[in-house]
């Protein structure tokens, strides 16, 4: 991790700046945090959701399923968005990837933004070790993205959240007023030719509806378009898809087995996205 990456982040107890500190990092205030051998750095707060995280399974199963491809075109559009959003209109600020596990998405940005560092915040260890060995541009943060972040104040040009939780108070405080956030939910029709074989859960209704509910606060909306193409799924790819997800929570390995078993070689899969770009409301005053 660089010494420039947590120029982005601030102490969770007191908020304070932290700074490098012997193999780890502190703050002004005297509180120290250890860097991990794998290269995370825990900033986790007394009573954080850690056990919504991923397991060291899935997160094995969603690198081999983003290693297929299927979502690389969400990515392209991800990056496309974040990059239009940001080129020269936050030289300094950084990015942040809430909820963003493996850092699969923040490190494809960082990689089409030369010289700009950034922050991959989750509560799965395991994804976090993975994502702590792409890039060392990007660092790898435990904590809660329900909780305040541990991220200075108005440093962040750019944050991503892709199927991630949000705390659209924090997102404002952290972003800068020239900054965008980048959203994606999961369209209606998101893996629909395998819900029921497998066993998937369903896609919530009116999430994009939420997300104005949610968001309507402190941002404003300024882009929305949809994604939405076909995927061939081999029936391995269809296994490690459900083991990625939430789903594996709700179905044992072996009915999963069962049921994968049970498919075509291949099947044809909707992959069905809705993507968000959101402006802090203090920017609205600007345009």
């Amino acid at each position: 991790m660089l010494a420039a990456v947590f120029d982005l982040l601030a102490c969770p107890h007191c908020a304070a700046a932290l700074a490098p500190s012997g193999a780890g990092a502190a703050c002004p205030q005297g509180h120290s945090f250890d860097l991990s051998r794998q290269g995370y750095l825990s900033l986790l707060q007394p009573g954080a959701l850690t056990g919504s995280g991923d397991d060291a399974a899935m997160v094995r199963n969603r690198q081999d399923f983003l290693a297929a491809g299927h979502y690389d075109r969400l990515r392209a559009r991800v990056r496309a968005l974040a990059t239009g959003t940001t080129g020269g209109l936050a030289p300094a600020g950084g990015v942040l990837d809430l909820g963003g596990g493996t850092g699969w998405y923040a490190a494809d940005v960082l990689a089409a933004l030369p010289g700009r560092v950034g922050v991959v915040i989750d509560t799965s260890k395991p994804a976090l070790r993975v994502a702590a060995r792409l890039d060392p541009r990007l660092g790898a943060v435990a904590a809660d993205a329900w909780k305040s972040l541990p991220v200075r104040d108005s440093s962040v040009g750019v944050a991503l959240d892709v199927f991630a939780p949000r705390n659209s108070a924090e997102l404002a405080r952290v972003l800068r007023a020239d900054g965008a956030l980048v959203v994606v939910v999961p369209g209606p029709d998101h893996l629909r030719e395998l819900r029921r074989p497998l066993g998937l859960l369903d896609v919530q209704e009116g999430k994009q509806a939420r997300l104005l509910d949610t968001l309507g606060s402190d941002f404003s909306l300024r882009h929305n378009e949809g994604l939405r193409y076909e995927m061939a799924v081999a029936r391995a790819d269809a296994a490690t898809l459900a083991g990625m997800g939430p789903s594996a929570r709700h179905i044992s390995p072996t009915e999963l087995a069962e049921r994968v078993a049970a498919l075509p070689e291949q099947v044809a899969v909707t992959a069905d996205f809705a993507l968000s770009l959101w402006r802090p409301r203090s920017s609205d005053a600007r345009d």
